[in-house]
């Protein structure tokens, strides 16, 4: 199954790794219209084990995959570049409340 990611839901405290502030991401699966919410780490394990693909649309139509991460400390997270050095889509993507 694929889901592209329409928006994440962040908290307010600082982090380290930006991505561990995402708690959750909101999603869509077009083909069969249903919208859903995930929680970071249960989207990280979803993508690991080869049971869904996530990714972002850019304003060009450009597809652009998610792939797990896991950060020093051992969180799990998602990210659309190998390098975090570089800009990620899914910052540029909307918050949800």
């Amino acid at each position: 199954m694929s889901v592209r990611i329409l928006c994440i839901i962040t908290d307010a405290k600082h982090h380290e790794n930006p991505y561990i502030a995402i708690d959750a991401l909101e999603w869509v699966n077009e083909r069969i219209k249903v919208k859903g919410v995930t929680e970071r780490a249960k989207l990280y394990d979803w993508i690991k084990d080869g049971d869904g693909e996530a990714y972002i649309l850019d304003e060009y139509g450009n597809k652009t995959s998610l792939i797990p991460a896991v950060c020093p400390k051992g969180n799990k997270y998602v990210k659309t570049v190998n390098d975090e050095s570089e800009p990620d889509h899914l910052f540029a993507l909307p918050q949800s409340a």
